[in-house]
């Protein structure tokens, strides 16, 4: 389906690593940090658990990546320069 619609498919490429690595250590920190801490007992409460620890990702845990800051701030705070003609 992918091919007939001219789609390139960068998983077959080289350079695939590259396409994955953010995802793959937002995995492992989700891995690391959360899901080896506890023990769900169905996929509701691991659904939840890792909802929360997203939040914590996200708006609380600062990355050293981004000079210490959390990603919402980075992203909801960057406000670029608009060139209004006079």
């Amino acid at each position: 389906m992918l091919k007939d619609a001219d789609v390139a498919i960068s998983m077959d490429g080289k350079g695939a690593w590259r396409d994955n690595v953010f995802v793959e250590r937002l995995w492992r920190s989700i891995k690391y940090e959360e899901v080896y801490l506890h023990a769900y007992g169905n996929v509701p409460e691991a659904r939840n658990g890792i909802r929360r620890y997203l939040d914590f990702y996200n708006s609380k845990r600062p990355h050293s990546s981004l000079d210490r800051k959390t990603p919402d701030q980075v992203y909801f705070n960057h406000h670029p320069q608009l060139n209004i003609a006079a």
